[in-house]
């Protein structure tokens, strides 16, 4: 029986320090059928020569948002199944495997969640990847953003809405809940190298991906009060309150950087919603 072919879509921009790393792990995949799809955002450092060396397809295009890329990929590749990555991650051997078997084995699940275990290397880091680890340990339905999609339901689903950047990772597996498909787990995990230079460029890209979150809202009669945009309200943080209390200095770095970033990405709501950004 011939395994279905799966396409991995990677957008980048000036990857060269990290891309390798994923493209070898990708190529170490138990899983036998894979292509893997560079989309690359015009880099000028080397990231296309060395991507060149290793994927399957490596495209160089113009500037844009990276919900374009990731359809412009999906509409050059082959595969039956999509995977999204990002630059900065690592593939587990057998993470491709475990996501076709879990999604193959009941036809209720459009989509499946990967698991990520951040890898921090300074301290801002450090404290986001403390606050990541609530959400990956078992999972959770306020921060959970599938990654592996049937490429025919991706279609049906219209793909990443374009015009949306930062919550378009919720945005796509909400639209194939409300097609009556459920979303699936693995318990493998992606490696995610987490590479915060600072605590302004952190608040810098909240504010941004705030811009164009007022479409986000609209399009799922969200509200904006809520455990998904107010960081305080998620449940996992109560549930977990020993993890909190075990580790004092990451959760008050954790509770500053939560409110300062709650603060520039609803000024960017604001701003976006009062300028249709």
């Amino acid at each position: 029986m011939v395994k279905s072919l799966v396409s991995i879509i990677i957008p980048t921009y000036n990857e060269e320090k990290v891309i390798d790393r994923l493209l070898v792990s990708i190529n170490n995949q138990s899983y036998p059928r894979i292509e893997s799809l560079v989309i690359d955002d015009s880099s000028t450092d080397g990231t296309l020569k060395i991507a060149s060396q290793i994927a399957t397809v490596v495209i160089k295009r113009k500037h844009a948002e990276r919900s374009i890329q990731r359809n412009y990929g999906a509409s050059i590749s082959h595969g039956e199944y999509l995977l999204f990555l990002d630059a900065d991650m690592q593939l587990a051997p057998d993470v491709v495997s475990e996501c076709i078997q879990r999604i193959q084995s009941d036809a209720s699940i459009g989509a499946i969640a990967i698991p990520e275990q951040p890898i921090a290397s300074n301290f801002l880091e450090k404290v986001k990847a403390f606050e990541r680890s609530f959400y990956s340990e078992k999972g959770d339905p306020d921060t959970d953003a599938a990654r592996f999609f049937p490429r025919k339901l991706f279609q049906k689903a219209g793909g990443y809405d374009e015009t949306i950047t930062g919550p378009e990772d919720w945005d796509l597996p909400e639209t194939i809940v409300k097609m009556g498909y459920k979303i699936g787990r693995i318990s493998t995990r992606i490696r995610h190298y987490e590479r915060i230079p600072s605590l302004l460029s952190l608040i810098k890209k909240k504010y941004y991906y705030g811009l164009s979150s007022h479409r986000y809202f609209k399009k799922h009669n969200l509200s904006i009060v809520g455990p998904k945009t107010i960081y305080f309200l998620r449940p996992v943080f109560y549930k977990n309150w020993r993890q909190l209390v075990r580790n004092p200095i990451l959760t008050v770095g954790m509770l500053v950087v939560l409110a300062l970033e709650q603060l520039f990405g609803g000024l960017g709501y604001l701003v976006g919603k009062i300028k249709r950004v």
